[in-house]
């Protein structure tokens, strides 16, 4: 009956009422349009609280792209020289690997090991200067993961599955604790080369959450690590103010009716961002400001060190000015990856990020820092023992070695072993999952608790599974 009709005989007329699904839509609606008006007139940050006592409010990833060897930096397997070349033995199943040689001899690992610290940890001669921090890490010898190609062990080590579509662990990092710095990303990643990395920006991706949580990618190049950002020449800042205005006036028509599209909010926080960026960014970034000492302590006066040097560097000044998660690529374009001609192939590349990554350590704990950063080392898998095109390593992602400094971690220990030849993990097994739920732990986050509703669901940072590893804290 008709609101006239009803009037007319006296009965109280109701408009229809609208469905629960719409009632959703437009109750998410307006929630976001109270954060583009709070954002709009300008925001300030509110941290949501921790779940526990936090030991690190910030990390540094040291990511290996390609898959560094256990077997010839830090898991030292005499048995791989006493059988060089003979078969795998029958005691031990030949593992489904990706492109590996069915049947192949076992390769040696001809290193000269040394026990390095008070701790007595065995570091390969490769590794000369991070041994020096051997009292400093917890080596885990018994990481394990489901991607045996570079694309599926990318995806997995970054979002806890090898399938893609989900956020990155420093999306869910940045999602769970925010920003201490208003003025700079709260995630950033940079790559020592200008490379794609297998799996692309979805290794730094905000998956189904807000696009906003995504990676900010700084640029490998020379004074510039993010386009665009500087004033251009001759143009005043009351002319930028006046573009800026504009540009935020279609951007809030824009979004009438749009409020559910992520990309659209990223777009308008970036421009914020940028802004605020205009003046803290150099002077983050202005490495000309550390002391001659600083720089060699990097490798930075060095060819070869040079450039994974800098980056370490910057990931410092990063972390000291409240940025929260800092991913370092090192071999960009799978350079780790070595199928043939590992000690050629290793050797160079640890000479390129030994020195840097060790100055990175000795330079956080100078300076009171190391208590608080959680600095990470590792890749997406480790390589086989088995050899491949006769001098090389096929992936191995059923045993491999990574390690963890600072951030409230017990250094001078070693976690868990893989077998006599380092092909499985055998002792205190520790999925992709529990290490995500590690490094969430030390952060303060409990990988459980830490939700996210997606399509009617609570999404979880590790998928429902993962333990924290009380004994990277002494437990």
């Amino acid at each position: 009956m008709s609101s006239s009709l009803c009037k007319q005989a006296g009965i109280p007329h109701h408009e229809p009422l609208n469905s629960r699904r719409d009632f959703l839509v437009k109750a998410g609606m307006g929630f976001g349009a109270i954060a583009y008006s709070g954002l709009a007139q300008g925001s300030t940050t509110v941290l949501p609280p921790a779940h526990h006592f936090a030991r690190a409010k910030s990390v540094i990833f040291c990511f290996m792209e390609g898959g560094p060897s256990q077997l010839d930096t830090f898991d030292y397997k005499p048995l791989l020289n006493k059988l060089a070349g003979k078969p795998l033995p029958e005691s031990f199943k030949e593992p489904i690997t990706a492109m590996g040689e069915k049947g192949a001899p076992i390769l040696p690992a001809p290193r000269t090991w040394t026990r390095h610290g008070e701790s007595g940890l065995l570091v390969s001669e490769w590794l000369p200067n991070i041994a020096e921090h051997a009292d400093d890490l917890a080596v885990i010898h018994s990481l394990w993961g489901n991607g045996i190609n570079h694309a599926g062990g990318m995806m997995q080590m970054h979002t806890c599955t090898p399938l893609a579509g989900r956020p990155s662990l420093g999306a869910w990092v940045t999602y769970g604790l925010g920003s201490e710095n208003e003025n700079l990303p709260a995630y950033v990643v940079m790559k020592d080369a200008n490379k794609p990395l297998a799996s692309g920006a979805r290794n730094y991706g905000s998956g189904f959450m807000p696009a906003t949580y995504q990676g900010t990618l700084f640029q490998n190049k020379e004074g510039e690590p993010l386009a665009n950002l500087a004033i251009r020449q001759g143009e005043s800042s009351a002319r930028q103010q006046e573009k800026l205005k504009l540009l935020k006036q279609f951007n809030q028509e824009y979004s009438l009716g749009r409020e559910h599209q992520s990309e659209l909010d990223a777009r308008i926080r970036s421009y914020e961002l940028a802004f605020n960026m205009q003046s803290a960014a150099p002077e983050a970034v202005a490495l000309e400001e550390e002391t001659a000492e600083t720089l060699s302590l990097y490798g930075i006066d060095q060819k070869e060190t040079a450039t994974y040097g800098k980056q370490c560097l910057l990931a410092r000044r990063l972390v000291e000015r409240g940025v929260r998660f800092v991913q370092l690529y090192h071999g960009a374009g799978s350079r780790w990856d070595s199928h043939s001609q590992i000690e050629k192939n290793h050797s160079k590349l640890c000479r390129e990020m030994d020195q840097p990554v060790a100055g990175l350590l000795t330079d956080l704990k100078q300076r009171g820092l190391l208590d608080e950063t959680l600095v990470i080392w590792g890749g997406e898998f480790g390589r086989t023992p088995m050899s491949e095109q006769g001098n090389g390593r096929d992936h191995n992602p059923t045993g491999f070695t990574m390690w963890m400094a600072g951030g409230g971690v017990q250094g001078g220990q070693t976690i868990g072993a893989t077998d006599e030849l380092g092909l499985y993990a055998v002792e205190d097994k520790m999925h992709v999952s529990d290490f995500h739920a590690s490094i969430l732990h030390l952060l303060g986050l409990n990988n459980m608790e830490l939700t996210f509703h997606y399509q009617g669901r609570p999404e979880r940072p590790t998928i429902n599974e993962g333990r924290f590893n009380r004994k990277l804290i002494g437990g």
